[in-house]
């Protein structure tokens, strides 16, 4: 005890009431008028007399300290006051060791971001401040550097915040294992389900784990998550019927009816959660302040994708929930049969409604509700539930239902992220354990003995680990030890289930007996176990309860329905109905229950020897395993933000054994290697150490690697291992890393030299081998220049020599085509004069006849009018007297004569109108040729046939051709008489010769060549059918059959058309060839000539013949013997000089089929074709024959 002064920190002693209370900080504020101010931990004011002593508070606890190891003052109070100060200031985590110390915050903090957890990765504890983040890197690490399965256990009581640190540490291992996989994403989603259907808000947690899971998630060698594995324990199924005040049912309910939409409840009949009875007890609460119902439901359906949950499954799933709630509103009313108390259904709609949601039959579902066969003595005996007994049975068949449901769902989660390898690929571990914590209810029940065995477990196996194990081995391996005293729960463990007749082998005897109460099992405890140091017999033989002091405090437990709930079972004959369910996914909940008789069932394992068993089997596979601890604290019993409740925490802390697990982990050595890992790690710290398999002794050579780096510290050398503090080992790794460091950087230095010297080497002898090549590369390509330049001089010698001859043969051709053309010109201008002088005279006979027509009609008119005059004029006289009748008959003659002559002037503009459309229809098809016309088209229209009538040009009134002669020939009238007078030919002199001697076969046996007879043939001719001398006429004859056998579709056409493209079409060619523009003067003289003769009015005929006015008419001078016809003249002028088609065409087409020789083929390399760079239409080929037929003179 010291004085103190103002600013000092001192422990005050507040040792009264209760057990828990112990000292608390405390700073000096005052020393002023006899008295001493002070400000404690929890803020409040006190005054001592100035002459009271104070124990002072050692500086690591001022300060506060990442690790309570480090405390100078190891006492509760200075455990409790550093939690304190760090919980003020949001710092939840503390160490003990490698123990982590989790406070809950009861808000949500900011550290725990992507940031975070790059920041604590492959960080070793200690370096950074504690965080959950620090204990799942180092339980990552060391599975990684160890090759050993690791485990993480999270303890504390409930709503200390288990569920949320397990929720952290898998989020920090799916991120630092650095793959970002789907299987990653798909055990995190995992959570969200499981804590949907098992968990549930209490008093004491918002979202508190009402069932435990082991969560075993598998590695790779790259360290990458490959799997997980969730195995569930002991789900509170008697939360689905019945729960205390101001806590709820399992959150999927309320997240179901807050979720889903107004469509999607009434398909499953759902109202609100307020009207289920199962949801609303005792005046439950509905809402939870700390979750949004809504907002979770979506996020239980897309987890439920993610681990391929199926449509159906869902609906199936939902279908039981509804099922559920709606089997806590059914209501039985009590009644009495033959003086039996019974019951019936008092809401048979609601019976009806779960039926059809089960798929089950309704009144079979009602006998199961209302009545219990029993079988004695081989016959089954039927007998009805009264009121009560009918809400155990309902009640015990959802629970049921609920259970199974939840065991599926944890096998589907399971199936989807456990896909198990070979076995003997490797494959390491880091478990996850979250179960629930130790509970002290005001009604303790048969769930809360489970728990609390489970927690005593851990307590058993955290005890064992920290001070048993490591004493015993501090004894084995010879090392300087002062044990220390800690408190032992196994006598608790045997009371419960250890020992002979402990509890709960007591009531699964009870439970077997079919006389078994409540009560019997809470006298038989109270005999066997009443004189025990840890049993709290009850007080009074009224009560039915009995208590345990476990290590957490004493808890006194009620034994209503511990039977019930032991025995898990619902009735037989609702089993049976299941078995007959439509509903397949109910069916296979409770498929391996159908296959147990009754005998068996009732000889099955019960709940509590259930969970004894795996229990068991958990602590085994913990204890296979390297572990890490995570004790989470609750601050205060209210879920209160900035709320330290110092008792509270005292009595966890004290409980959870913090102070004998502060003062083993300081006093005691938890860093261990055996000697050949020693040496193997940390060689590299002392010069001259070998590797294990070569140092004969390694524990000589482990110490001289300590006395090397650890000078003057505390460290053991054991028998087989070396023992280390927890500073230690920091220091030594650090160490190992800066010696690593240097002689990784020596090492690189050394490959970078060997790499760069390779490649230099290489590099030479690339050069060499490149200079080698390049040489005879310069050499080769002088001697070819020279070679290429001697090659030049010869050919331009010859060049020279060829250009010479082709120009003195160029000079003599030019003067042969001179004096050909000038030939060819004056024959052409002979035959187009000729023709000129014809059509001249078809035109003016096609104009009087024209004339001539018009006044025939006109004077038979005229001779009808006057023959109607005179008849008229007869059959009056004897009515009206000759002189009226002949004026009558005048009158009605001018009449018929003003008719006439409006019909005929109409006649005129009719046919003027005719004649201004045809002009129209002339200019436009003018237009049309100028344009482009797809060829095949029109030849497709021209020989369009209708049934067996040929249409042939010459009979269509309009035709398109490529000359001028059509636009002037259409106007002429189309009469049978004309066209027979132009088209018919001039008739040949009679000869009186026999023609029976005259017949093709005779024909073509005297002048056909070569072995060509009359009969047809679809091959191609090897040469001329005539003896032709002319190689330009030979060639034109093969290339004209080729055309026709195309033609006539028996040759197939050029398929595949040539990239080399002439610059003009065949219609071109053809154009220029068989026509030419009419000429212009002529053309206008012949129209206007024929709109003169139109525009002639009709006058009425003389009185005499009108055949004085014929021989005054113009066109009888066609009628001379020396004027020619205007079609001979449009036909003559249609001819060109040359023909635009070469035989380069026709040659071309020979070549392709192989017709010509080789020296022909070689004469007609280098010629342009037109026939075979694309395929040809019918109207193409029809222009080819035609144009050669015109030009070859006969």
């Amino acid at each position: 005890m010291v004085s103190v002064s103002k600013g000092d920190h001192v422990w005050i002693d507040q040792r009264t009431g209760t057990e828990f209370n112990v000292e608390i900080g405390a700073r000096v504020v005052a020393t002023q008028a006899g008295q001493i101010v002070l400000i404690d931990d929890n803020e409040q004011e006190l005054h001592f007399p100035a002459q009271t002593k104070f124990r002072s508070m050692h500086i690591s606890s001022i300060e506060g300290v990442d690790d309570m190891i480090l405390l100078g003052d190891l006492k509760e109070s200075a455990i409790l006051h550093n939690l304190h100060i760090r919980y003020k200031e949001d710092i939840i985590y503390t160490y003990t060791g490698s123990i982590l110390v989790a406070v809950n915050p009861y808000k949500s903090l900011d550290i725990y971001n992507i940031k975070y957890m790059r920041q604590y990765s492959n960080k070793k504890i200690g370096e950074l401040q504690p965080h959950i983040f620090a204990t799942g890197d180092n339980a990552y690490w060391s599975m990684q550097r160890y090759q050993h399965d690791q485990c993480i256990i999270i303890s504390g009581e409930s709503g200390s915040g288990k569920t949320e640190s397990t929720k952290l540490i898998l989020q920090f291992l799916a991120a630092t294992s650095g793959q970002h996989s789907w299987i990653e994403q798909q055990i995190l989603d995992a959570n969200p389900i499981l804590e949907a259907f098992g968990n549930a808000k209490t008093v004491r947690n918002d979202n508190s784990s009402r069932f435990g899971k082991y969560i075993d998630i598998h590695f790779d060698k790259r360290g990458a998550i490959e799997g997980a594995k969730i195995e569930q324990y002991l789900l509170e199924k008697s939360r689905i019927v019945s729960q205390a005040r101001d806590e709820r049912n399992y959150h999927v309910f309320y997240c179901m009816l807050a979720g889903m939409s107004k469509e999607e409840k009434q398909a499953l009949d759902l109202t609100t959660a307020s009207d289920y009875v199962y949801l609303n007890q005792l005046d439950g609460t509905i809402y939870c302040d700390s979750r949004d119902d809504a907002k979770e439901w979506a996020t239980i359906k897309s987890a439920c994708k993610v681990l391929m949950f199926s449509d159906e499954e869902l609906n199936d799933i939902l279908r039981l929930l509804s099922a559920v709630l709606n089997l806590g509103n059914l209501k039985f009313q009590a009644t009495t049969t033959q003086n039996m108390d019974t019951c019936i259904v008092a809401n048979r709609n609601v019976l009806r409604l779960v039926s059809k949601l089960l798929k089950l039959d309704e009144n079979g579902l009602c006998d199961g509700f209302l009545k219990r066969t029993i079988f004695a003595h081989g016959e089954a005996v039927v007998t009805p539930l009264n009121q009560e007994q009918a809400c155990d049975v309902r009640d015990a068949f959802v629970k049921g239902i609920y259970g199974k449901m939840f065991i599926w769902i944890v096998e589907k989660i399971n199936s989807a992220i456990y896909k198990p390898q070979d076995r003997v690929a490797y494959r390491k571990s880091l478990g996850i354990l979250d179960i629930f914590g130790f509970e002290n209810f005001q009604r303790n029940s048969f769930e809360q003995l489970c728990i609390n065995y489970a927690n005593e477990n851990l307590q058993q196996f955290f005890v064992h680990h920290i001070f048993k194990l490591e004493q015993e081995e501090y004894d084995n391996e010879h090392i300087n030890w002062k044990h220390i005293a800690f408190e032992d729960n196994q006598r608790i463990l045997d009371l419960i289930a250890s020992k002979s007749l402990n509890i709960i082998a007591l009531i699964d005897e009870e439970s077997r007996f079919p006389k078994g109460t409540d009560r019997s099992l809470c006298d038989k405890l109270h005999a066997h176990h009443s004189k025990n140091e840890n049993f709290i017999p009850r007080k009074t033989d009224n009560n039915i309860n009995f208590g345990i002091r476990h290590f957490a405090g004493n808890v006194f437990y009620d034994c209503q329905n511990f039977l019930e709930k032991n025995r898990d079972t619902f009735s037989q004959d609702l089993m049976k109905l299941l078995q007959e369910s439509q509903s397949k996914f109910l069916r296979n909940l409770f498929l391996n229950e159908f296959h147990i008789g009754t005998e068996t069932r009732k000889r099955a394992p019960t709940l509590g020897t259930q969970f004894k068993k795996s229990l068991d089997s958990l602590m085994s596979i913990l204890s296979a395993c390297q572990p890490f601890f995570v004790r989470c604290i609750k601050p205060n019993e209210y879920k209160a933000a900035d709320n330290f409740d110092r008792a509270l925490v005292c009595r966890q802390l004290r409980y959870s054994g913090m102070m004998e697990t502060i003062s083993i982990r300081r006093k005691g050595y938890p860093i261990r290697h055996l000697f050949r890992d020693f040496v193997d790690r940390y060689r590299l710290l002392a010069p001259g150490i070998g590797p294990s398999h070569v140092e004969a002794d390694c524990r000589a050579a482990a110490d001289k690697i300590c006395k090397n780096v650890l000078v003057n510290q505390d460290y053991q050398i054991g028998r087989t291992k070396v023992f280390l503090k927890d500073a230690q080992d920091v220091f030594l790794e650090q160490a190992r890393e800066q010696v690593m460091a240097r002689k990784i950087l020596i090492l690189q230095n050394s490959i970078r030299t060997w790499i760069a010297r390779r490649q230099f080497v290489t590099l030479r002898q690339s050069v060499l081998l490149i200079q080698r090549y390049c040489k005879s590369y310069r050499d080769a390509r002088r001697f070819q220049i020279i070679t290429n330049g001697f090659t030049r001089l010869q050919t331009q010698f010859h060049t020279r020599m060829l250009t010479l001859r082709y120009s003195v043969l160029r000079s003599r051709i030019l003067n042969l085509q001179r004096f050909c053309r000038g030939y060819l010109a004056r024959q052409n201008y002979s035959r187009k004069l000729n023709a000129i002088l014809i059509l001249q005279s078809e035109v003016r006979r096609h104009i009087a006849q024209k004339h001539m027509r018009r006044y025939r009609l006109q004077e038979k008119m005229y001779r009808e009018a006057e023959q109607e005059r005179y008849e008229e004029e007869k059959r009056l006289i004897p009515k009206l007297g000759a002189k009226r009748a002949k004026e009558e008959a005048e009158r009605k003659y001018q009449e018929r004569l003003k008719i006439l002559q409006r019909e005929m002037s109409e006649q005129e503009r009719l046919e003027q109108q005719r004649r201004e459309r045809e002009r129209e229809e002339a200019k436009r098809l003018s237009m049309e040729r100028k344009s482009y016309v797809d060829e095949s088209d029109v030849f497709n229209n021209i020989f369009q046939s209708s049934g067996d009538e040929r249409i042939t040009p010459v009979h269509r009134p309009t035709t398109v051709t490529t000359g001028g002669m059509q636009s002037t020939l259409g106007n002429m009238p189309q009469s049978k008489d004309n066209i027979e007078r132009i088209d018919k030919p001039l008739p040949l002199p009679y000869q009186d010769e026999d023609l029976k001697e005259y017949t093709f076969a005779k024909f073509a046996s005297t002048y056909f060549q070569g072995n060509a007879t009359s009969y047809f043939t679809k091959k191609t001719l090897k040469q001329p059918l005539l003896a032709i001398k002319s190689e330009r006429d030979q060639l034109a004859a093969l290339a004209i059959w080729i055309t026709i056998l195309r033609f006539m579709c028996d040759l197939p056409d050029v398929r595949t058309p040539n990239v080399i493209h002439q610059k003009q079409s065949v219609m071109t060619k053809i154009h220029s060839t068989l026509g030419r523009k009419f000429n212009k003067k002529d053309l206008e003289e012949a129209q206007k000539l024929n709109e003169l003769i139109d525009n002639q009015p009709i006058l009425p005929p003389p009185d005499n013949s009108p055949s004085t006015q014929t021989t005054n008419d113009p066109s009888s001078a066609s009628n001379k013997p020396t004027s020619r016809s205007v079609r001979q003249k449009l036909v003559n002028m249609t001819l060109k000089r040359k023909s635009k088609l070469s035989t380069d065409n026709a040659i071309t087409r020979l070549k392709d089929l192989d017709i010509l020789s080789s020296t022909q083929q070689i004469k007609m390399s280098g010629m342009n074709p037109f026939l075979e760079d694309r395929p040809t239409s019918n109207l193409e080929k029809l222009h080819f024959i035609i144009g050669l037929g015109i030009h070859v003179a006969e």
